[in-house]
């Protein structure tokens, strides 16, 4: 068991995060000081008491102390009877602490990532000492870096003109990443930063089409997606919601430039050939799509996939599709609920370079339960062998909401660590690979609740794409850079305030029912358009 006790409710999320990191496995809890002061029949909390070493459960107690003062932050841990702290200088913090709202204080991330740091330091040096006795640990490899956009942090650097040495030593001095990860980071960043620079990103948005249907539902999924055998006849009345918000936004943003398009899911070809031409033309009819740097569509499962629908999306001058098998192992598509075959994904590639594509991308996913390194190894050799323009490698995420998460539960934590060293072994295989076939990573981003443990590799997902092949959305979308207006159920918008680089959302309801009802409710919730994006 390890707690967390905080001064104050801050940072609460971050601080768990990277303790949670060095400690696979293992389950955490913040408490609030004065929170457990009633608790504990005590008049006034002594940290002493909560940092007493006794155990819980039969095991010993990892605690944590965190106190966020004016003029210093403290951090005291003990475990097993040792103790250990250490504090840090917070020049700035008298002002940050009483500002109202300490959210948009300048000072605000300063004093998080110097309190992160004084935190890994400490946990880094117990573990060196090996005081950790009956624990696994392990220090992370991204260091402080607990976030879902580890690129941003150099990216931004170096768009502020910071020459890439400064930024590799800031990533490992003050993110405590390691060398490998730190490269692969500004690797990643300075490619995104050129791309970006290219494609005019300040001066425009980008738009997204969500289409929330499916042929099934994957074993692994948790995003709202509607079966097209179960809910297939809702698919008309949303198609005319959605049209109705492409109509109404398209005429508010009609003054603005457009980056982008991309049109995902969902399976964006479980509508029929038709259905996917009237979308696509509507699209066409409201927004400049003809100014668009691209246009993708995620053409996605192979079995959704028909000649009819790939004509439909060339006539509506659809440049880049993904075709995603996420494996090419036949009974592992079977165990995860994809009805397709390898042949399948084969036939529709080959169709779609027959008439033409020319960006075709694919998704694969490592850690896909049953799937051994060579099993991988196989699929890398067949997805070889088509030579798709880019390919994307996702650590397998298992959410609450999926079906996987109840027959994972099953293995315990000894099967989950299993599959994290099979994991960094596919990726670390997926990466050689893209590398040697002429890919170069392009936009990367980590998500919560991966299939391996945390603190292991980091189980980060990369895009790879040979020379002009990139997606300029997928890295729109990732580091936050550019407006992005999300239409249909389950959309995001995002409103970038480039000035006080802040980025808030507009949602769309989730539910296909909700949104088909309550459609004049979104549009108005997409009033603000019409004061500028």
């Amino acid at each position: 068991m390890i707690e967390i006790i905080l001064s104050e409710r801050d940072f609460d999320y971050e601080l768990q995060a990277l303790v949670n990191s060095f400690f696979p496995g293992k389950r955490s809890r913040v408490f609030l000081k004065d929170e457990l002061a009633q608790p504990m029949g005590k008049s006034t909390v002594e940290e002493e008491y909560f940092l007493s070493g006794e155990e819980g459960d039969g095991e010993a107690v990892l605690r944590i102390f965190v106190d966020m003062g004016l003029d210093k932050m403290r951090v005291c841990c003990r475990y097993g009877g040792v103790k250990r702290e250490d504090c840090a200088l917070a020049d700035g913090t008298k002002d940050f602490h009483k500002h109202q709202d300490k959210t948009a204080h300048p000072y605000r991330t300063s004093y998080k990532n110097k309190l992160k740091s004084l935190l890994f330091t400490l946990l880094e040096c117990m573990a060196k000492e090996k005081l950790f006795q009956g624990m696994q640990v392990q220090v992370p490899v991204w260091g402080t870096m607990t976030g879902v956009r580890p690129t941003k942090i150099p990216m931004t650097k170096l768009l502020d003109g910071k020459p890439v040495e400064q930024v590799r030593e800031e990533m490992q001095e003050e993110y405590h990443c390691t060398a490998e990860k730190g490269e692969l980071c500004i690797d990643i960043a300075a490619r995104e930063a050129a791309l970006l620079k290219g494609a005019d990103y300040q001066n425009g948005y980008s738009l997204y089409v969500g289409i929330p249907f499916c042929p099934t539902t994957c074993l692994y999924c948790s995003f709202p997606s509607y079966p097209v055998e179960r809910f297939g006849n809702w698919i008309p009345d949303y198609l005319e919601a959605l049209k109705r918000e492409i109509a109404y936004c398209g005429e508010l943003m009609k003054e603005q430039k457009l980056t982008s398009v991309y049109m995902g899911g969902g399976t964006p070809t479980a509508l029929s050939a038709k259905q996917l031409s009237d979308v696509l033309r509507c699209i066409r009819d409201y927004f400049p799509v003809e100014q668009a740097k691209e246009f993708t569509v995620e053409a996605g499962r192979p079995d959704s996939i028909t000649p009819e629908k790939l004509q439909a999306l060339r006539e509506q001058k659809v440049e880049r599709i993904s075709v995603n098998p996420q494996t090419m192992q036949d009974k592992t598509l079977e165990r995860i609920g994809r009805r397709h075959t390898v042949a399948q994904t084969v036939e529709a590639f080959r169709f779609a370079r027959s008439l033409g594509f020319s960006n075709i991308n694919m998704d694969l996913i490592v850690g896909l339960p049953g799937e051994c390194v060579e099993d991988f190894e196989d699929t890398l050799s067949q997805i070889g062998a088509l030579d798709p323009d880019s390919i994307t490698i996702h650590s397998l995420v298992i959410k609450r909401a999926s079906r996987l998460r109840e027959i994972l539960d099953e293995l315990g934590k000894t099967g989950e660590l299993q599959r994290a060293v099979v994991m960094e072994q596919m990726l670390a295989r997926g990466e050689a690979f893209s590398r040697e076939r002429g890919y170069q990573p392009y936009y990367m981003y980590r998500q919560k609740n991966s299939a391996g443990y945390a603190g292991s590799s980091g189980q980060e997902n990369i895009g790879f794409a040979r020379e002009g092949k990139e997606c300029i959305y997928n890295i729109l979308i990732m580091e936050e850079m550019q407006s992005i207006l999300a239409l249909g159920a389950g959309a995001s918008t995002k409103r970038y305030d480039r000035e006080n680089n802040v980025v808030s959302r507009v949602e769309n309801v989730k539910s296909v029912t909700d949104y088909i009802n309550r459609i004049d409710e979104m549009l108005q919730r997409k009033a603000f358009l019409k004061e500028g994006f």
